[in-house]
């Protein structure tokens, strides 16, 4: 397998092919990243099992997908997604859409997803 299929745990940065992310903080309770998507471009819709997440759009505009449900985000808004929940960011708009990413739970591996749909084959 390719380093694409086995994330590393503990990366601090990456850049898959929907843009760019980096850890920011990385603390014993939650962990900080700021995740850019390229226009046209969405993360895989996927889950994780050991940790919630809240994001906040700082630039561009975006859609969240959360459990099925399509939230239209702009700068300065936020959404939580809970432990679980099948969740994907999109960027259907012409600029980079940036949002800042806080993980809360007891573990913050790269490891812990499970992808349930994507575009880069990466399922």
């Amino acid at each position: 397998m390719g380093k694409m299929n086995t994330p590393v745990p503990d990366e601090k940065m990456a850049s898959p092919p929907w843009g760019m992310w980096e850890v920011l903080l990385d603390e014993p309770a939650y962990k900080v990243k700021r995740i850019t998507v390229l226009p046209g471009k969405r993360l895989s819709y996927q889950k994780h099992f050991r940790r919630r997440e809240h994001w906040m759009i700082v630039e561009g505009k975006g859609v969240a997908t959360i459990d099925g449900e399509e939230i239209h985000l702009e700068k300065g808004e936020s959404i939580d997604i809970p432990q679980e929940s099948a969740h994907r960011m999109a960027n259907n708009g012409n600029e980079n859409l940036t949002f800042i990413e806080i993980q809360q739970g007891e573990y913050f591996g790269e490891d812990d997803i499970m992808r349930l749909e994507d575009d880069y084959g990466r399922v």
